[in-house]
């Protein structure tokens, strides 16, 4: 399978191999803009603005989360039939390798690219993502428009069958609260560190981590520049906490950002871990459950 993160270069030598230019969607590889801000701004906006030349925009609420609740958290894995569709729309099908960017060090991209994975198909999240596609290409344009210079029109559906999440990659709220309670797994909380400190708390019901989690900010996994830290970095990182020695489980708020944690674990030369969907959101949401704050 892929390795889950590629550079520009990489990226380049797929499209050659896929016997087409930048721009050009006759192959089976598949570019995928997949922006979001927490923020509220809008990411189809900022694609249509400008985007990599023959990418496609997979919008994370309509198609990689499904319907928010307090009980489900604010991004629930979407139904198999739904993520399906979502895919088939934009052109990827099951033998498309799919490499995926964002503006964010990949922690929104990383989604689309774990839930990819997770079923079995080719995909990476584009190491630096945009602002490393225009380092390496300074005289190429970015595209703009809502399709691209092509338009929706030129994306064709592709064959993209569905496929039940894997029950072996995801944890629950009861797993992850116990695994982290007694150690039995090592849990960790992907938000800023004041947010799991519980210093700051912008979207969820209460502030604070889940009791026994440890913090593994995500954007600390990624340099000023907006690509990945060396790998023996990460690979220290991970192990100073455990990683070598227990099953891991990944949270963030709402599951989007954890997926980032366990691609850097699979780079890393770590086993894989599981992702908690619900994530702080659903935790948070339940006033049965204990809280943490501080380290």
């Amino acid at each position: 399978m892929t390795a889950p993160f590629i550079d520009v270069a990489e990226l380049d030598r797929l499209l050659a191999a896929d016997g087409r230019g930048a721009g050009d969607r006759a192959g089976n590889l598949v570019i995928v803009d997949t922006r979001w801000y927490l923020d509220g701004r809008s990411g189809s906006k900022a694609y249509a603005a400008a985007h990599l030349p023959g990418a496609v925009f997979v919008d994370l609420d309509a198609w990689l989360a499904g319907q928010p609740s307090p009980a489900a958290g604010r991004h629930p894995l979407p139904e198999p039939r739904v993520f399906a569709r979502g895919m088939s729309a934009v052109g990827i099908g099951d033998d498309s390798t799919v490499v995926v960017y964002d503006d964010a060090g990949g922690v929104i991209a990383a989604r689309l690219v774990w839930m990819l994975r997770a079923l079995g198909h080719e995909a990476a999240v584009l190491d630096g993502g945009i602002a490393a596609w225009q380092r390496a290409h300074p005289g190429v344009a970015l595209e703009t428009g809502p399709g691209g210079v092509r338009g929706v029109r030129d994306v064709r559906a592709a064959s993209f069958t569905e496929r039940a999440w894997p029950p072996s990659l995801l944890a629950t709220i009861d797993e992850t609260q116990s695994a982290a309670a007694d150690g039995s797994a090592l849990v960790l909380d992907a938000r800023t560190h004041d947010r799991y400190r519980g210093e700051t708390e912008p979207v969820d019901a209460r502030a604070g981590h889940i009791p026994g989690a440890e913090s593994l900010s995500c954007r600390d996994n990624v340099a000023a520049d907006g690509t990945l830290l060396a790998t023996d970095a990460l690979r220290e990182r991970l192990a100073a906490l455990g990683a070598a020695n227990k099953p891991v489980i990944s949270y963030c708020g709402s599951g989007v950002t954890a997926c980032h944690t366990l691609l850097v674990l699979e780079h890393a030369g770590f086993a894989s871990g599981r992702l908690y969907p619900g994530s702080w959101s659903q935790y948070a949401a339940d006033p049965s459950r204990p809280v943490a704050t501080a380290n």
